[in-house]
């Protein structure tokens, strides 16, 4: 919002300074009888040609509305799809592709928002993790909040905390990134199991396996207890798929965006985890 506003204000002056050099004249004389007509002629046709325009802005106004309106429809799949196509580095004529840029703050606390709401469609069972990832974003996005042009990547924050040894610390940014990552790991294993599996395990099953590949070689032995109390609590797949499923959407569309979720998720998640490992943060 602060950058509309900028960019508003820059064509607002720009748009006054074209104005003051027309009312002086190439050569910044005084206008005589003639000059005057001139310019009358030259302001009626300006304020002509600003109705197209204002409508130009009111369509452009109207087709933003609709779109937001849309997309309140859309699925937290559907939602994390959009936020990572502008990020995807497409590798096309087999050639090696160019190196990944570095993940951006934003599409990650946006990723990691979206995570939330899937926790919570899971239900109460997920209270721990949900509140750990909690924790982990409002850390992140208040370093990010206290200066968004030094910290527009994550390896700016990870330099930052390497830098003054502090990437190791429990409150560090650098331990919340790498949680809310493996947090992600989880749900996208989760997410794949469910469209790959052909109803034959039930939800449980399908969170246990994706719980021990990602989240169980990092839990202690507090977390692992809590998790085993939580599985108690997993819901029903029927259940759950629904509330996955967007507006006006089936199971056979839900299970196209995890396929193209996980296809753009994935290595979204080793460049961070790579990079983490070359930063020597925490890996």
């Amino acid at each position: 919002m602060v950058v509309e506003t900028e960019t508003g204000r820059d064509e607002s002056e720009a748009a006054a300074a074209t104005a003051s050099a027309m009312d002086d004249g190439p050569c910044g004389e005084s206008e005589g009888g003639g000059d005057a007509a001139a310019k009358a002629v030259g302001a009626k046709d300006a304020g002509e040609g600003d109705e197209p325009k204002e409508e130009e802005e009111d369509g452009r106004d109207r087709e933003e509305e609709e779109e937001e309106a849309a997309k309140r429809g859309w699925s937290e799949i559907r939602l994390a799809i959009e936020e990572l196509s502008a990020v995807d580095v497409e590798r096309r004529g087999g050639k090696p592709p160019p190196p990944s840029p570095p993940p951006p703050t934003l599409t990650f606390l946006a990723l990691s928002h979206l995570l939330l709401q899937v926790l919570d469609k899971i239900g109460p069972t997920m209270a721990v993790l949900r509140l750990d990832v909690q924790r982990n974003i409002e850390r992140l996005q208040e370093l990010y909040l206290l200066d968004p042009s030094k910290y527009y990547n994550l390896e700016e924050i990870l330099e930052k905390e390497v830098d003054e040894g502090t990437a190791r610390k429990v409150d560090s940014c650098a331990r919340a990134i790498l949680w809310l990552t493996r947090s992600m790991d989880f749900t996208i294993a989760l997410l794949q199991r469910l469209e790959e599996d052909s109803d034959q395990k039930c939800f449980a099953q399908l969170v246990e396996s994706a719980y021990m590949v990602t989240l169980k070689p990092w839990h202690g032995w507090i977390s692992s207890a809590a998790y085993k109390i939580a599985m108690k609590l997993i819901p029903d797949r029927k259940m759950f798929i629904n509330l996955l499923v967007g507006k006006c959407q089936d199971c056979a569309a839900l299970k196209e965006e995890i396929r193209k979720l996980a296809k753009l998720l994935k290595p979204f998640l080793d460049d961070i985890h790579a990079m983490m490992v070359s930063s020597s943060a925490l890996h």
